[in-house]
């Protein structure tokens, strides 16, 4: 499997928690593969996007890589699209996953034709993953032993914390673990499925208005899901950029919206989030057919879900159930 530094040149400058990752991986039976750039360090990978992009089309052109993990996000992975080549990527499909940053190449390959995996990177999520025994799990429930069906559950504890890089001796370490805080669902009484979309809802701000961003047909019949990262945007930020999804439509056509645990937040400001979500969707633009459900395990908290996009998902609000109703991989 190929490990990619398409954004921030993480494991230049803090390469015990990447070796963390890595083994990680090797722990799940995986040979890792680094290319050319991924310790390269954060300034070089900035000011070379065509090479970022080269990596990656490499990893997809590579016919012994059946799997491509990210090993870290970021903050400008749109400057790489331009460079990405779709005929190879659309003729070499292959797992691919990450978060955050990595979202734009996740909807890029996407659109292609691929199911793409918005999940844990190696840095962040990984690394830390042996304080979470359930992720492996997990991890292999998706992407190794895949069932006809799969149930979402809610992780026992999660962490929205790591220990500071710069001054520790283990870098796998988190912050306190805390309960099961409990999923909320906050719109609809009917059963709705659909291929799942989204990711890290700052990222997905990069691509609006440009040739990377979904038709508005597109979005017919899909579960969105969305989540914030670690900069922790105010709610009146969130509200404002759903709102822009609300004036394309897209909440008239989609069947579910679900939102990822926010990192950072009070427990006022997350009940701000939630009526920030439900008002605009529901109040502002009327589409009160949306299910939606909130502080669901995925994003920047840890540990958390791989969501594939593309795979046919399943939101049930009456039974308060989420699932996967097709394997995410063959």
């Amino acid at each position: 499997m190929a490990v990619v530094s398409t954004s921030w040149g993480g494991p230049h400058t803090f390469p015990a928690v990447h070796q963390a990752g890595v083994e990680a991986l090797e722990r799940l039976g995986l040979v890792v593969r680094e290319y050319p750039g991924t310790r390269r360090s954060a300034g070089e990978l900035r000011a070379d996007p065509r090479g970022r992009a080269a990596d990656l089309n490499a990893a997809f052109a590579d016919p012994s890589v059946n799997a491509i993990v990210a090993s870290i996000g970021g903050d400008d992975s749109a400057r790489i699209l331009p460079f990405l080549d779709p005929d190879l990527i659309r003729s070499n499909p292959k797992v691919f996953m990450g978060y955050s940053d990595t979202t734009t190449q996740l909807l890029f390959a996407h659109q292609l034709g691929l199911v793409t995996f918005n999940g844990p990177s190696v840095m962040a999520g990984l690394a830390q993953s042996a304080w979470f025994p359930d992720l492996e799990r997990h991890v292999r429930s998706i992407l190794f032993e895949p069932t006809p069906t799969y149930d979402y559950r809610p992780f026992p504890h999660w962490v929205d914390s790591y220990a500071d890089w710069n001054a520790t001796d283990d870098p796998t370490a988190v912050g306190s673990l805390q309960p099961h805080d409990g999923w909320r669902w906050l719109n609809g009484d009917t059963l709705v499925s659909g291929p799942l979309v989204g990711g890290c809802i700052e990222v997905l701000e990069f691509l609006k208005g440009s040739r990377f961003w979904p038709s508005d047909d597109w979005w017919t019949g899909r579960i969105l899901f969305l989540e914030t990262s670690e900069d922790r945007p105010t709610v009146d930020q969130v509200r404002y950029w759903l709102f822009n999804y609300g004036v394309q439509g897209v909440f008239d056509r989609i069947g579910g919206l679900v939102v990822g645990r926010a990192r950072g937040y009070t427990d006022a400001q997350k009940l701000a989030l939630d009526e920030t979500v439900r008002s605009v969707v529901v109040d502002e633009f009327g589409a009160s057919h949306v299910v939606i459900a909130t502080n669901l395990d995925f994003g920047h908290t840890d540990p958390q879900w791989i969501l594939p996009l593309g795979v046919t998902a399943e939101l049930d609000p009456g039974a308060q159930t989420f699932r996967l109703l097709e394997p995410a991989v063959e």
